[in-house]
């Protein structure tokens, strides 16, 4: 099975992992808040299948891709945010299956890229497997809100492998979106999966380093946990900083998520 086999299989698992969380939801459940703010359970269900549409088109329909795209420059997050508003939000049984519908479509279109070509996207155009890479992202963060939302505690999962590969790879993200500087050194990263496996990135002589576990490295990664709470530590200055500014997505970095905030939440 090849690379990009692999990540769709897990980003697969993933998005079935989150819809497990919604499919038996109440009407009222549907509209409960999460911590994202102002936005509900169904609003992050449907923002998930707008991202899935957007990467299938890409792969399917680059100049579909281009006009959908065009219309958003200059504000991309108010054009997610308006093409929210395409979506069922109160008809919970036709957005779970629109969101079933765009998933899978994403997921055939990457499958049959030719290999070594590219995925038009919305800065660079990306390797199918990165752009899949970036799916699990996706669904991981906003399948937190969803899970905060109704009090569920998830448990780590082996595909959190490719969201940690992913953050390595947009480690200077959080520079940008503060238009600061990244340093030019390379970290080490030592990220340790549910099953006690190693996941290495970056040279092991590396002077800035960071570690933890993989769920608690994807909550800082997404912001859906304040550093504080989680088992993430570093070595060095540069990624002593880097703990307070990381995130695996590009644009504004968001509000993120306050100390303690979820000290509540069941065991």
């Amino acid at each position: 099975m090849s690379d990009l086999q692999n990540v769709l299989k897990d980003l697969t698992t993933a998005a079935d992992d989150t819809e497990r969380m919604v499919a038996d939801l109440t009407e009222e459940q549907w509209a409960l808040p999460t911590p994202a703010s102002g936005w509900t359970v169904a609003d992050q269900v449907a923002h998930m299948s707008f991202i899935f549409r957007l990467a299938g088109t890409a792969a399917s329909d680059p100049a579909a891709f281009a006009a959908m795209t065009e219309q958003a420059k200059g504000d991309f997050d108010g054009a997610v945010n308006a093409a929210l508003h395409a979506y069922p939000r109160h008809d919970p049984a036709a957005l779970l299956a629109r969101w079933r519908a765009e998933r899978t479509a994403c997921i055939d279109a990457l499958a049959v890229v030719p290999p070594g070509q590219v995925v038009p996207w919305l800065v660079n155009p990306l390797p199918p497997v990165v752009l899949a890479c970036a799916g699990i992202m996706e669904t991981f963060a906003h399948g937190q809100d969803i899970a905060d939302a109704l009090r569920i505690r998830r448990e780590p999962a082996e595909w959190l492998r490719h969201l940690v590969g992913f953050a390595v790879l947009t480690r200077d993200f959080g520079y940008q979106a503060r238009g600061l500087t990244p340093p030019a050194e390379p970290f080490r990263f030592e990220i340790t999966g549910p099953s006690g496996e190693l996941w290495e990135h970056g040279p092991a002589d590396a002077a800035e380093r960071v570690s933890g576990p993989a769920h608690d490295f994807c909550l800082l990664v997404t912001r859906r946990r304040h550093r504080a709470d989680l088992a993430v530590t570093a070595a060095g200055p540069a990624a002593e900083h880097w703990l307070d500014i990381a995130q695996a997505y590009r644009g504004p970095a968001g509000e993120g998520r306050k100390p303690g905030q979820f000290a509540d939440l069941p065991a």
